[in-house]
């Protein structure tokens, strides 16, 4: 009797594990049905920056009337070709606009140039006053000194030859005017201006500091006397005797 009620206890054990795992079966179909049917209801959306969400809308699910466009409308959007007064106009802000642009490129490349030409001359400028001195040193020493002096000439004459050939690679020239040349007040400056017997009017006298130039451009002008021509007196007796004549 005993066994007979165990193998009834485990028969019903196992019919009741079977309709547990049958419902279990049925729960999970149902769940994948739902998840089928939301995944299919939900729209699919593409994220862009900030977060923002916006829905992927297909040609099919898009009515007929929103896509196809109206003849009125096709029509609005073609505009009508310019006329030759509005493309001369357009033309000629064009040319200006490409004038303008190559004057700027051109004048950019000039101030390049001289830039990269004359940026020593403020230091070419303060070297002057070491030739001054020497030439100054040179003048100062007698021609007839003694023979001990004679090396203290040629280290002087040695050192400005050789700052003179320094500065002439960087493009530095000297002005050099002599006596008797004209006066030329570009290159020229006039410390004072008197009457010199036998020397005409506008002619340089005597050379106190000699001039010079960087690339062509003035550097420092050479300064000068200037004669204004022949003393009254002498001028007086010249008209007289004009005159006589």
């Amino acid at each position: 009797m005993q066994d007979a009620s165990i193998n009834n206890s485990s028969v019903e054990g196992s019919q009741l594990d079977q309709d547990q795992t049958h419902q279990n079966n049925n729960d999970s179909e149902t769940d994948r049905e739902q998840t089928s049917e939301k995944k299919a209801k939900k729209p699919k959306f593409r994220f862009f920056d900030k977060g923002t969400e916006i829905p992927i809308v297909k040609p099919e699910d898009v009515p007929n009337e929103a896509v196809e466009p109206t003849t009125d409308s096709v029509e609005e959007e073609v505009k009508a070709p310019p006329t030759q007064e509005e493309f001369d106009a357009l033309n000629d802000k064009y040319m200006r606009a490409l004038a303008e642009t190559a004057n700027i490129r051109h004048r950019a490349e000039r101030d390049v140039a001289e830039a990269a030409k004359f940026h020593s001359t403020r230091f070419a400028r303060d070297l002057l006053p070491v030739h001054d001195n020497l030439k100054r040193a040179l003048s100062s020493i007698e021609s007839d000194s003694n023979e001990s002096v004679a090396g203290v000439v040629e280290g002087i004459e040695l050192t400005l030859k050789e700052f003179l050939k320094a500065v002439q690679k960087h493009g530095v020239e000297v002005i050099a005017p002599q006596q008797g040349d004209d006066f030329d007040s570009k290159l020229h400056e006039a410390m004072f201006q008197a009457p010199v017997k036998d020397v005409l009017a506008g002619k340089i006298v005597t050379v106190m500091t000699e001039g010079f130039t960087i690339h062509g451009r003035l550097l420092r002008p050479a300064q000068v006397s200037v004669s204004s021509g022949a003393p009254v007196e002498e001028a007086n007796v010249e008209v007289k005797t004009m005159k006589e004549k």
